[in-house]
Formats: structure tokens, C-alpha cells, sequence
């Protein structure tokens, strides 16, 4: 009889409440906001937060604004333990809506500049999490031997934090670099061609930025920018892996991972505002040899030396 009761009880405990019930929110499809979600279940299954003792609801907003306020209100009524934001639109909208339960976003450039948090320190408020800001310093530092120009264009969506932070932290660092940073206004797909048309001969590089709408036309961009011999770079590395020549980026599986090990310190206990917000310590340089080629442009061998990745 005793065995029985104790069959039954563990038969019946993945049908039984979760102890722990976690919200992640995805602002869009593109590949480094799932390889994030990846790397943050990695990260809790590592400290022990799994299924079924942990309930996991995963919402994908695909891109919508209105989709990602109507989810992030939702998950804000849900009763969560946790909240997980991926991507600065949905973790805006998250920071925005939730105020009861704790916050972890990841895919966040720059948290302090998008009104997120208040500091890098401490967020002053129910989020913490990991950022995918990378040098833009160093990405300058590869356009230099890529090209003497001194016109830099930047394709950013109006709108969208992230990208207009982007276009910001270039724009700081113009004269440093002796440049022209040309703001370049994306905000939906029709305007590709009208975009680079502007680009053309007013440009030498252009700087594609991690919006929702660029990530959708990275390949048209890079094809209309080879045609006119612009050399293309970026902070995403999903977007070299569409064909932009040079990127200075980080791993989004390692940024999750990053977000996961704060997720589960939150589930633990621990105040948001307590843990510290924090980029990637590395990041790689990585290079389309096929957009070089297609551009007419000859990849130093030093360049070529530095990348941790090529594609060929």
C-alpha cells in the first residue's frame, strides 16, 4: 500500500504546480534573439531550474509593437516568478508593464540609454540582465583598414531603442575618428532601395544596426551596398552571416547564458537592482570574404588574422 502511495505521488508530480513559473518574451524571429533563449535555459538548467519544477511560457512578439505591449501586460497579470526579456523592444515594453514581479532582459545594447535602467551598477528597479553591447571603437578600428573614407553612413529604425543607441554612440565618437556619420532612417522594408540610394556616393561604409526592420532586409541592403562598392559592417553577427563583409559582435548563446546565471540568482531571491548589469567581457570580429569579393575589396591580410570567424 505504502509503495503505491509513493508510485502514485511520483507519477502525479509533472502534472502538479510548478514551483517556479518563468516568463521570456522574444521581440522577433532573427537568429540571435533564440540562440539567447537557448543559452538562458542552458544557464537555469545548470542551476537547477528545470521543467517540470519550473513552468516555462515562452510568447515571440515578431517584431509587432503592439504585439509585444499586449504580451508584456499579459505576463504582467500572469503571477510570475520571473520575467525574461529578449531584445531591447520587448524588454522597453516588459520594464514598462511589469512592476510586481523580477526582471532579466538579455539582447539589450545599451539598458541605460534605452530608459531601462538607471545604471550599469545597479538598475534602481526590478531588472537586471545581460547586454549585447560590443566596441564600437573597435568596429571603427576595422572600417579603417577596410577603407581610408571618411563618411560613415548608419541604417537605424526610427523608433526602436536600440538602434537609435547605436546610431548615437557612432555619432560620440565622429570626431575621435576624424568621420562623417551620416544618420540613415530605415523604418519599414519599402524603403530599402530609397535608403540606399542616399547612401550612394555620399558614403564610404555603412553601419547596419540591430533593428527588427534592417535584420528583415540584411541581404537587400548588402547587395544594393556592393553594387555601389559601399563596404558594409555591423554589431550583429547574424547580420554577417547575411552577407554584411565585417562585424564586431558577440555571442548571443553567451549573452543568454550571461542572462540565465542573473535569472537564476532572481530565483533565488536576489533584488534585480542588487545584481549588477553586464556586457560580454570579449568580442569577435568576424568577415564575409563573399561580400568582399562581390564589393571589389581586398581584406588586409592583418584583418583576415584578427577575425575568430570567416566565411568563405
Amino acid at each position: 500500500m505504502a509503495m503505491a502511495v509513493v508510485l502514485a505521488a511520483l507519477v502525479a508530480r509533472p502534472v502538479a504546480a510548478a514551483d517556479k513559473r518563468v516568463a521570456i518574451l522574444l521581440w522577433n524571429a532573427q537568429p540571435r534573439y533564440e540562440q539567447c533563449r537557448q543559452g538562458l535555459l542552458e544557464a537555469l538548467k545548470g542551476e537547477g531550474f528545470r521543467e517540470p519544477e519550473t513552468a516555462f511560457f515562452v510568447e515571440q512578439a515578431y517584431g509587432s509593437r503592439t504585439a509585444v505591449r499586449e504580451i508584456a501586460h499579459r505576463f504582467a497579470e500572469g503571477h510570475m516568478d520571473l520575467v525574461v526579456a529578449i531584445g531591447t523592444s520587448a524588454a522597453a515594453a516588459v520594464a514598462e508593464e511589469v512592476k510586481d514581479a523580477p526582471v532579466v532582459f538579455a539582447m539589450v545594447f545599451d539598458p541605460v540609454a534605452s530608459g531601462i535602467a538607471r545604471d550599469w551598477s545597479s538598475s534602481g528597479n526590478n531588472t537586471t540582465g545581460a547586454s549585447s553591447k560590443t566596441s564600437a571603437p573597435k568596429l571603427l578600428d576595422m572600417l579603417r583598414q577596410l577603407t581610408p573614407g571618411k563618411k560613415l553612413g548608419v541604417v537605424y529604425t526610427p523608433g526602436e531603442k536600440n538602434s537609435e543607441a547605436q546610431v548615437r554612440e557612432l555619432q560620440a565618437l565622429a570626431k575621435e575618428y576624424a568621420l562623417e556619420v551620416i544618420a540613415l532612417p530605415l523604418a519599414s522594408r519599402v524603403e530599402v532601395v530609397s535608403t540606399l540610394a542616399r547612401a550612394t556616393g555620399a558614403v564610404d561604409a555603412i553601419v547596419l544596426t540591430g533593428s527588427s526592420v534592417v535584420g528583415d532586409v540584411v541581404g537587400q541592403i548588402v547587395a544594393l551596398a556592393s553594387k555601389a562598392r559601399i563596404i558594409t559592417a555591423t554589431q550583429s553577427e547574424d547580420h554577417v552571416d547575411k552577407g554584411v563583409l565585417v562585424g564586431v559582435t558577440v555571442n548571443p548563446t553567451a549573452v543568454g547564458r550571461l542572462a540565465g546565471e542573473k535569472a537564476a540568482k532572481v530565483l533565488r531571491g536576489a533584488r534585480p537592482a542588487s545584481i549588477p548589469i553586464e556586457a560580454l567581457k570579449t568580442s569577435e570580429v568576424v568577415l564575409n570574404l563573399k561580400t568582399a569579393r562581390a564589393t571589389g575589396i581586398e581584406v588586409p591580410a592583418a584583418l583576415r588574422r584578427a577575425a575568430a570567424r570567416v566565411i568563405e
